[in-house]
């Protein structure tokens, strides 16, 4: 029996040239490597920002100059596909993969078909003109983000290093500072980093109290950083679930501290995941929920439009400004949200089919945990509890109060529990 012979090389359509992204620096040219420089010389197509495109000489580049379009992120998968099967290289802003263009690359093209050339990033540089240790930095970007963000990583004697959005970053930064009770902390405001070698006077370095900041809007490429120091009286907020219930605008809906961390304990969340916050209040949950981990997302469900605005301003005020809030009644507000990790329930338990929506909704492996301290809703949590298992608890705190000359113990309301994972 004869077989057809296998096809020759030559027959085969050859692979598609990978997609080449390069970062540069402010020192431009000068400062690539070897490497960098010939994937530049060697692009039929160039594809950057208008300020980086600048920064490759002509006469090296010869390249079809393509600026990004605005916006940039919806535009990739086209403008790739526009220049496939030439020579691609996309320019870069420092390292590409460091809240840069390198993701959305990777994601349109795959891992496999990009090649990065990394350069120092501004935070490498921010760090050894400081003398910082890049693994003890915090860094929070505000580049297309609001500056509220920035609150969620003050903590008192770290080190914070902020990526600027443009010139007016600074000022803003020092005045979230001072609303946040942290105005004694020293600013360092860096432009033009990586231009230090290269001409007198290149970089820049200012630097200040956040609580005497007056310093004109500067160079838009910065980077500030933060040596965190809180005032004596600012309330403290730490790192964990619990926080102080002073730390919220309520008006009597707010779970308490301590329910609060046991709830966020039996919630359990972990990076990446979504909670759903039914019967928000004051927001308190969905806010500690996504202060665990910067990718920790949460929708709050609130019908009452004053309380709705209150949790946004709570979440903006404690770091997560990203936390979603929808304003209407469970479980008809419900519809349409993306599938949850976890739901909390805090209010709103006998709404009629508000606990099936919320049981119904969740994935195999999804938690959900619900509050009350009424009998009604103990006793709907009960017949669940008999129904689908997990565990309920009660849970009773009591704080000690003056009684006359002496001091004594005021119970508050005890709160039922009911925490279940939702078997495959």
């Amino acid at each position: 029996m004869s077989f057809p012979p296998p096809a020759s090389p030559a027959s085969a359509a050859p692979p598609a040239p990978p997609v080449t992204v390069a970062g540069i620096g402010a020192d431009g040219w000068a400062g690539l490597s070897e490497g960098a420089r010939q994937a530049f010389r060697d692009a039929e197509v160039l594809i950057g920002g208008p300020r980086q495109l600048d920064l490759l000489p002509e006469d090296e580049c010869a390249g079809e100059r393509v600026p990004w379009p605005s916006p940039l992120r919806p535009a990739v998968p086209g403008l790739l596909a526009a220049h496939a099967g030439r020579r691609v290289c996309v320019v870069a802003s420092g390292d590409p993969m460091f809240y840069g263009i390198g993701r959305a690359l990777a994601e349109v093209v795959g891992a496999g078909a990009l090649r990065v050339l990394p350069h120092p990033s501004s935070v490498s540089y921010a760090c050894a003109r400081l003398g910082w240790p890049v693994e003890d930095t915090e860094v929070v970007t505000l580049v297309g983000r609001p500056a509220e963000r920035l609150a969620a990583a003050l903590h008192d004697g770290r080190r914070v290093l902020v990526l600027s959005a443009g010139a007016a970053t600074p000022a803003e930064v020092a005045a979230l500072l001072c609303e946040r009770g942290y105005g004694p902390s020293r600013m360092h405001v860096l432009e033009q980093l990586g231009l230090e070698h290269l001409r007198a006077g290149g970089e820049r370095h200012i630097e200040a109290l956040a609580q005497y900041w007056a310093e004109p809007a500067g160079d838009p490429l910065n980077v500030v950083a933060v040596e965190c120091r809180r005032a004596p009286d600012a309330l403290r907020i730490g790192a964990v679930p619990g926080l102080p219930d002073a730390a919220y605008e309520h008006d009597g809906q707010l779970t308490k501290r301590h329910v609060r961390a046991a709830t966020l304990g039996a919630l359990a969340p972990a990076p990446g995941e979504l909670l759903w916050d039914v019967g928000g209040g004051s927001g308190s949950i969905a806010v500690e929920w996504m202060r665990t981990h910067r990718s920790c997302r949460a929708v709050s469900v609130e019908r009452d439009p004053a309380r709705a605005e209150r949790i946004g301003r709570n979440a903006r005020a404690l770091g997560v400004p990203g936390l979603r809030v929808v304003t209407g009644g469970a479980p008809d507000a419900l519809a349409g949200l993306p599938v949850p990790d976890a739901v909390f329930i805090g209010g709103g338990l006998t709404a009629p089919g508000l606990l099936a929506a919320c049981w119904d909704a969740l994935p195999a492996g999804g938690r959900l945990v619900a509050n009350t301290v009424t009998l009604e809703s103990e006793a709907l949590l009960a017949d669940w509890y008999r129904r689908l298992g997990g565990e309920l608890v009660r849970l009773a705190v009591a704080h000690a109060v003056p009684v006359g000359g002496f001091t004594g113990w005021r119970q508050a309301m005890p709160v039922t529990q009911w925490a279940v994972t939702k078997a495959p």
